[in-house]
């Protein structure tokens, strides 16, 4: 019983879900009409998925069908189409494209890697999701497109006189307006449709034939059409969009099948082969010429190839190739898009099959123009040999090191004679050449470099080719020392120890002390010493000196040390004067300097001359910068302020709309009254105060019949601002309702039983009605089939106790 009462909620939400494909065939309360024939392959998948996603079959769920009217002869056709369902999905968009824009058929397929043909050239167009030809979703509306049965187009009428309506072409050819009639404008450009229907409606309309009122048609949705493809991986009837191409039918049904051929595809219209398409002409060319439009019944065959050829080895794309009659070597060679850069080029071998056995075959490149390959044909392109015949080779401190070629008799001296001699640097005590014996095994061998260069034939040793002359540097052999300088200095970081470095020195090689140098400065020296002392706990020796903040060169210069860590202290005091400002109704708005470590609203106002005459009291608020992490964690937090969701919602868009400033509400009444008030907030830098002008009106918005601005009356609540703007439309949410007050602050509709208390109505301030959510009630049909579960449910546990 218990599978039976998931069964049943399942399939539902299976019927009621507002993402479901299937909903526009089984969204009825009433399932007695219903056709399984008619339902698409889309709605078929679509419920097949919800079924295996929750773990039930389709005969768990026969209760519920039948119980919302389904018969039981479609419910047997429904259960076959559910055991057959091998077709890919094919979804209608129903997401809202700009102005003008159409609705298209989004077509999804689910793409499987093709493993076992995947060397196959041009198999893996087929293969990616991604790449699917499909129409753009984002197309405006085409002028020369031909309406037909199915169409759906979005007539406005606008200005003086309104008017709205989304009317399908019937399967007559025909639109139906209303108070205008019945306008046949099937086969007519959507250009000429245009025209007709606003003839039409001028003649109606006399706002229209006035120019008061203006006339706008535009496609809706745009019909499918099928086409059958017959040779493909997955063959079939689809169902695809008017404005869909050969190669988008092509990617629906996978590609050619196993057998299917590349180069020689046909569309065949009214039983006529109108095109013959070769994919390689896109593959290799980028040509799309043969990517025409399709049409209602067209069908595409895709016949079994004639010739393929296997490439392997050193070319830039191996694989396997289909071959028209006639076409050469040189021909699947540009298939290949050519040889790779290590490719052996003077010859290419081939196995072939004859009616026996195989045997093998040697192309030269000669004739790569003239060789016709036959059916079978592997081909294999070598790599050329990874060795040289005269390669010698310097490194280390000479000007020029490098490779060079070997002639016989070279020997040390003439090698470096060609890099151009030694560097100054050199280690003339010792070189190394690396040399390869003969049975392949390394061996190092010395060399006195002094003595080599000059003139010592026996230490000048006859070289190999192959052979790796060093010749070392004195720097190798010496460490590289660092310093280090932070703190008030322009250009803190690490720099290059030299012998006799002066703080000087690395205070100009740094650029010098900022402005806010103190006299301080700390110098931190590692310890060094070949003993270990106990009795120093000190890791490192600090030296405390003092320097004349505005000159870089100082009196007494301290010699620098390897690895020394200097740190310029900052002055006790270096704050620069920084500033708030103030804007809207006081004598003097502009920017003022926080003179005081505590200064606060109530001060700089004063500063600024106070309120004018025209300032409101309830609309002072101050604006505060919201730093980047305070931006970002705006963004990402969960206000959780115990509101509605529309209303909470609200709130977070207005944070997100001025994620700039963070608005801090202020009473300056209070202020007045009490100068210590808490509202008598203490300023940070950059702070903006905003004193508003009194305005007596009050703005009402939302859900509401009229947007208006209504003049304050003095005692008047909440609802009399609503009955002033014509009251609530059908989507109003009144119990939730909000004000916003001139400073900033927001309040909220409170409720307690029946009782609703409104908050105060100011001068200035803003009524907000939310949108009311959605909500789905079940209908009789569906309340008494939970019903009757829920019985039975019942009925087995009492069995059960008894």
């Amino acid at each position: 019983m218990k599978k039976i009462m998931f069964a049943m909620l399942l399939f539902v939400s299976l019927l009621m879900g507002h993402d479901s494909a299937a909903q526009s065939a089984l969204q009825s309360r009433d399932l007695t009409t219903i056709n399984v024939d008619n339902l698409s392959p889309s709605d078929i998948a679509n419920i097949q998925s919800q079924l295996s996603s929750n773990n039930m079959t389709i005969d768990q769920a026969q209760s519920g069908l039948l119980a919302k009217g389904l018969s039981a002869s479609e419910f047997e056709k429904l259960k076959g189409r559910l055991s057959n369902n091998s077709v890919p999905a094919l979804q209608n968009s129903t997401a809202a494209q700009s102005a003008g824009a159409v609705q298209q058929l989004e077509i999804t397929n689910v793409k499987v890697k093709d493993t076992e043909n995947a060397l196959i050239f041009g198999s893996e167009l087929f293969d990616n999701p991604t790449l699917n030809f499909a129409p753009d979703l984002q197309l405006a509306t085409p002028v020369n497109y031909v309406l037909g049965p199915g169409d759906e187009l979005q007539i406005s009428v606008y200005g003086v006189q309104l008017y709205n309506a989304t009317i399908k072409v019937s399967p007559e050819g025909k639109i139906a307006i209303d108070a205008v009639g019945q306008l046949y404008v099937s086969g007519m450009t959507i250009e000429a449709a245009t025209q007709k229907i606003r003839n039409a409606i001028a003649a109606v309309y006399s706002t229209v034939a006035s120019g008061q009122s203006q006339v706008s048609v535009s496609l809706g949705k745009i019909r499918t059409i099928k086409v059958t493809i017959i040779g493909g991986k997955q063959p079939g009837n689809y169902s695809v969009s008017s404005l869909a191409s050969v190669y988008n039918a092509l990617h629906l049904a996978g590609g050619p099948s196993k057998n299917g051929t590349y180069r020689n595809i046909e569309l065949i219209r009214n039983n006529q082969v109108i095109k013959y398409i070769d994919i390689y002409d896109f593959l290799v060319k980028g040509d799309q010429s043969a990517n025409v439009n399709l049409k209602d019944n067209d069908v595409i065959r895709i016949p079994a190839y004639t010739k393929r050829v296997t490439v392997e080895g050193e070319v830039k794309r191996p694989g396997i190739f289909e071959l028209k009659k006639g076409e050469t070597f040189a021909a699947l060679l540009s298939f290949t898009s050519g040889f790779s850069e290590s490719a052996y080029t003077a010859s290419v071998n081939v196995i072939q099959k004859t009616s026996k056995e195989f045997k093998v075959q040697d192309i030269s490149n000669s004739e790569f123009a003239t060789y016709i390959p036959q059916a079978g044909d592997i081909y294999k392109v070598n790599k050329i040999l990874n060795r040289f015949e005269n390669r010698i080779a310097i490194e280390g401190a000479v000007f020029r090191p490098d490779t060079y070629s070997f002639t016989e008799g070279m020997r040390v001296s003439d090698l470096i004679a060609k890099a151009d001699g030694l560097k100054e640097d050199a280690y003339s005590k010792r070189a190394r050449i690396l040399r390869i014996t003969a049975n392949l095994t390394a061996e190092v061998i010395n060399v006195d470099l002094e003595n080599a260069l000059s003139g010592n034939v026996e230490a000048d040793i006859l070289l190999n080719k192959e052979d790796v002359l060093t010749v070392y540097s004195i720097l190798d052999f010496t460490e590289e020392y660092k310093v280090t300088i932070d703190g008030e200095i322009k250009n803190p970081g690490v720099y290059d120890f030299y012998s006799g470095l002066t703080l000087n020195d690395l205070l100009i090689q740094a650029g010098g002390l900022a402005g806010s140098a103190s006299k301080r400065v700390e110098i931190a020296r590692m310890i060094v010493s070949e003993d270990i002392d106990n009795n120093n706990p000190n890791k490192a020796e600090l030296f405390n000196i003092e320097i004349s903040p505005s000159n870089n060169e100082q009196v007494k210069n301290f010699v620098l040390k390897p690895f020394d860590v200097i740190n310029i202290r900052r002055m006790a005091v270096y704050d620069k004067p920084q500033s708030v400002s103030v804007v809207g109704a006081v004598h003097y708005a502009g920017k003022y300097v926080l003179a005081s470590k505590k200064s606060k609203i109530a001060d700089i106002i004063e500063r600024a001359g106070g309120l004018t005459t025209l300032a409101d009291f309830s609309g002072v608020k101050i604006k505060r910068p919201i730093q980047a992490k305070q931006i970002e964690a705006v963004e990402n937090v969960d206000l959780n302020l115990g509101l509605n969701d529309s209303i909470q919602k609200n709130i977070e868009k207005r944070l997100k709309d001025d994620v700039k400033y963070a608005i801090i509400p202020v009473d300056w009444k209070a202020i007045v009254k009490n100068p210590l008030s808490s509202t008598n907030v203490r300023l940070l830098p950059g702070d903006i105060i905003e004193v508003g002008t009194f305005n007596e009106g009050v703005k009402v918005a939302g859900n509401v019949l009229l947007t208006s601005e209504i003049p304050y009356s003095k005692g008047k609540g909440f609802r009399y601002y609503l009955d002033a703007v014509g009251g609530l439309d059908a989507k109003a949410w009144k119990k939730k309702a909000y004000i916003i007050y001139p400073n900033g602050k927001a309040a909220v509709t409170h409720s307690f039983l029946f009782i609703k208390s409104y908050p105060k109505v100011t001068p200035g301030s803003q009524i907000i009605v939310p949108e009311k959510p959605e909500s789905t009630k079940l209908n009789t049909t569906e309340v008494v089939s939970i019903g009757s579960v829920i019985a039975s449910l019942a009925l087995l546990i009492i069995t059960a106790f008894k």
